[in-house]
């Protein structure tokens, strides 16, 4: 007799080996999400310089990651790089490298357009007071750009968990990928599995995303206001 496509996730260690996989997915998302951060700090106070030809880097590092899909650069760090450099890496280093840069890339738009968007007296002000650059971004312009920052850094992040659902295509073993596994074995006996399965990773990215995506909603409302 066929099984209910439900009773597939509490099957032998099914469901713990589903939050096993979460874990890798959030341990992913949240390593990438903090290098990113770090590094798109200075990449977004580099592009407010002068320097034009800073600019234009750091501009050109942006549009390569946002025209270039997050896949292609899986693969091509995975299949394509590493073997050609013989340097023998995992999936997870590769997942949390590509996803830092992108992640990095998008967070020093955000940086940017923050401090740019701050009154110019706010710079000229500092200035005349004698303040040096490094000092007028770290007492002044920094802390006045945080919150604009924030709701934007926070979708971002929202994103970055979403989007690590691609690594199962270079051998990360996270959720959807466990998730797969368990189809492969039990959709024989319950034809309805995968309906269950997917059923229940859509409800822990849901319960993973959702409050980050409220609490973005919130700040922005604040700020606003």
């Amino acid at each position: 007799m066929r099984n209910m496509g439900i009773n597939v996730l509490f099957e032998g260690s099914n469901f713990q080996r589903l939050l096993g996989g979460l874990f890798v997915t959030i341990e992913v998302a949240f390593i990438s999400i903090i290098i990113a951060t770090m590094l798109g700090i200075i990449v977004g106070l580099l592009r407010t310089f002068k320097s034009k030809t800073l600019r234009f880097i750091l501009r050109l590092y942006l549009e390569v990651f946002r025209i270039i899909p997050i896949l292609v650069w899986l693969y091509v760090i995975y299949f394509i790089f590493t073997p050609l450099l013989s340097v023998e890496v995992s999936g997870e280093f590769t997942a949390i490298f590509v996803f830092s840069l992108w992640g990095a890339a998008e967070m020093g738009d955000i940086v940017r357009g923050a401090l740019e968007s701050l009154p110019r007296h706010h710079f000229e002000s500092g200035k005349a007071l004698g303040l040096s650059t490094s000092q007028l971004y770290r007492y002044v312009l920094v802390p006045q750009a945080v919150r604009r920052m924030v709701p934007g850094a926070i979708n971002l992040a929202t994103r970055m968990i979403k989007t690590t659902s691609l690594v199962v295509l270079i051998g990360v073993i996270e959720v959807v990928k466990v998730g797969q596994q368990i189809i492969e074995l039990g959709v024989i006996q319950a034809p309805d599995a995968p309906f269950w399965v997917y059923g229940f990773i859509f409800i822990l990215f849901f319960l993973v995303c959702y409050p980050l995506a409220r609490l973005s909603k919130k700040m922005e409302l604040k700020w606003q206001s």
